[in-house]
């Protein structure tokens, strides 16, 4: 039962960040507001880590299957792909690198900034 309330209480947040997505005209899709706002809850102290953990570990771990229909609707479009191949090749290629770089040097930015904020 436990569990019962830890999603709802996550839902609560995913249903505020429609609310948000609704009412503001930026392009920010609603999972970005629930996500912030659940993190802002979280580091306030509103919510606890442990209200919302069991929850979260188990979404967690059925991430992946949150793929498959993403991955049968490209393999639907597998006569379409083989026309265009190679650019969607390297974009995938470039996007993924692009992606690494940043993350790493945005990683590496913040290790640098604890590491100076401690001493």
């Amino acid at each position: 039962m436990n569990y019962v309330f830890q999603f709802l209480r996550i839902l609560g947040f995913c249903f505020l960040g429609e609310v948000l997505h609704a009412l503001l005209p930026l392009p920010v899709p609603a999972s970005i507001y629930g996500l912030v706002l659940l993190l802002a809850a979280l580091r306030a102290g509103v919510v606890k880590l442990e209200q919302v953990k069991g929850a979260a570990g188990f979404l967690i771990a059925v991430f992946p299957v949150l793929f498959l229909p993403g991955a049968v609707g490209v393999m639907e479009l597998g006569a379409l792909l083989a026309e265009i191949w190679l650019p969607v090749l390297l974009a995938l290629v470039l996007v993924t690198a692009l992606v690494m770089g940043i993350s790493g040097r945005i990683t590496q930015a913040v290790i640098r900034w604890k590491e100076a904020r401690r001493g």
